[in-house]
């Protein structure tokens, strides 16, 4: 799908959800509407699969007949449909009932059935409890058919579900049913939500950009970046995953390569995005035994696939990327002293969570894995603590490379942020620093500031080849930086000012008398021509 595409289908999409919301604020209408999307992708894919199963046996519609294919197979072949539904497992991992297919709900929703209140209501358990092998419990849990957001009767509910769906059926109708489309849209509506949502939006949404910049580098082989792309990754972890684009992202870049991943692994605390995530990953076509995402607390660690104490069986991935909340308050009780994320390292400070969601990840990376971890740059210099756990990281050699980003990058934020790359095992003796801040290396923006496209080639192909540049990166020895005191500021090792020209004091004043000589003669003459015309001089 092209950029141009995907604007229009996602500004079509947009448009009707501004249209429809009504009573309700952007945050609430977003699950309605991306629900809607999943549900249409599910069944989508669903009813390719089955005309290819199906083969001659799928039904033609007839004229006047508007149900989905689907439902007159099972009408005409109610003693098949269980083998049919194994085949369908199968193929496409789930299964969904004829009543519950997006065409059958749009059919609805077209004709104003009274029906579709409770068709929906019992097609969202359906797919919760009974499509996937795994039950997903509690995915459509925020969307509240009965919320009086949508009307203050059942009957004015249905009429406003039947008017969303239509729309919504009308909309995606203009484009190309090709499932890969709906996935891009999804994503887009993510990302224009998440900017009318401003600093809420910081819970679930990495700008693509950055999230390019750190799927690209995790995906980069770990001992010798310049050989390119690794074939496969194991285990891939963002232990604050947000509605999931990140965890996509590093899909993305190994797929553009000819590469995979073993298993997704994700983690979050917000019902909401938790829920999105699950969405995100089933509409993007992983399948559900390619992903575990988890509702719940990584700071708590309360994951019990991540609790393992045994050494030799604990889960490791060869890639942890994360955007976390910046400086985030937490409850650093003296129980974590001994929690063996932290244990080498300190806790980090009850005011800024910043280095215990960097331990809890790097706690899991295996030894050729890297890590890739948006901070805010005060874990760069900040005292105390934190200056321990930064000066042990370095002494141990497991920061790479330190890569500061322009202002105003997230819709949560405008404070300039850094990426730390991690390994347990790195080569290079010094740390690479890259100063990304600088007006020329990103586009401005009214809300928000965007790297280009060249913008991120320029930040990963120096990471990738450990390019110097002045004013933009350095290699910097650790020597160098315990002179500094393990301060890994980056302005400090890189400076984006430029040198002011040196002025040339003795030529200036020269130049100053021979512009005074001038304006003495000028007025000279300018006083001739005044008194010839007898007019005093000035």
């Amino acid at each position: 799908m092209t950029k141009e595409e995907l604007n229009k289908l996602g500004k079509t999409l947009w448009d009707i959800a501004d249209q429809l919301r009504g009573a309700m604020n952007a945050d609430d209408f977003r699950d309605y509407m991306l629900s809607f999307l999943f549900l249409r992708y599910l069944s989508d894919n669903y009813e390719t699969a089955a005309k290819k199963e199906l083969g001659s046996d799928y039904p033609r519609p007839q004229s006047g007949d508007h149900r989905a294919p689907l439902a007159i197979w099972y009408e005409k072949n109610a003693v098949d449909t269980e083998d049919f539904e194994k085949q369908m497992r199968l193929k496409v991992h789930y299964v969904i009932e004829p009543a519950y297919l997006w065409s059958s709900v749009a059919e609805m929703a077209r004709t104003h059935n009274s029906d579709l209140l409770d068709t929906l209501w019992k097609g969202f358990k359906y797919i919760e409890e009974k499509s996937f092998e795994s039950t997903f419990q509690g995915l459509f849990s925020e969307i509240n058919l009965h919320s009086e957001k949508l009307g203050k009767k059942p009957s004015d509910r249905n009429i406003k579900l039947c008017t969303i769906i239509q729309k919504i059926a009308e909309g995606i109708s203009k484009f190309s049913t090709d499932t890969d489309i709906l996935g891009d849209a999804y994503e887009y509506l993510i990302g224009e939500f998440a900017a009318g949502s401003g600093k809420k939006a910081g819970e679930f949404y990495t700008p693509q950009q950055i999230s390019t910049i750190l799927s690209e580098i995790v995906t980069l082989d770990s001992q010798d970046p310049t050989s390119g792309k690794k074939k496969k990754l194991n285990k891939v972890l963002d232990f604050a995953c947000g509605s999931g684009s990140l965890l996509l992202n590093v899909r993305k870049q190994l797929h553009k390569e000819g590469g995979s991943i073993g298993k997704i692994y994700g983690q979050e605390k917000n019902i909401t995005t938790y829920n999105l995530a699950r969405m995100n990953m089933l509409l993007h076509g992983v399948k559900d035994t390619e992903f575990e995402i988890h509702h719940g607390d990584s700071l708590l660690n309360d994951w019990d696939i991540l609790n393992e104490m045994n050494p030799a069986r604990k889960l490791q991935f060869d890639a942890v990327v994360a955007n976390p909340p910046f400086s985030y308050r937490w409850d650093a009780n003296e129980t974590l002293n001994e929690d063996f994320r932290f244990a080498n390292y300190g806790l980090a400070p009850k005011s800024a969570a910043d280095f215990a969601f960097l331990l809890h990840g790097f706690h899991f990376l295996s030894d050729n894995g890297v890590m890739a971890i948006i901070l805010p740059h005060g874990v760069l210099f900040r005292g105390g603590v934190e200056e321990r756990i930064r000066t042990k990281l370095l002494k141990d050699g497991h920061i790479d490379t330190v890569i500061g980003l322009p202002v105003n990058l997230f819709f949560s934020t405008g404070i300039p942020v850094c990426i730390l790359v991690l390994k347990r095992c790195k080569k290079p003796d010094d740390v690479l620093f890259v100063n990304a801040s600088s007006e020329d290396n990103f586009e401005k923006g009214k809300r928000q500031n965007r790297l280009l496209p060249e913008h991120i080639d320029k930040i990963v192909s120096t990471y990738q080849n450990r390019n110097e540049e002045a004013r933009y990166s350095r290699r910097v020895s650790m020597e160098e930086i315990e002179k500094n005191n393990f301060n890994l500021n980056v302005s400090r090792y890189v400076s984006t000012a430029t040198t002011e020209e040196k002025i040339d004091l003795q030529s200036v004043s020269v130049e100053l008398k021979d512009i005074e000589k001038r304006a003495t003669k000028a007025a000279e003459a300018h006083n001739a021509f005044l008194k010839e015309l007898g007019l005093s001089p000035i």
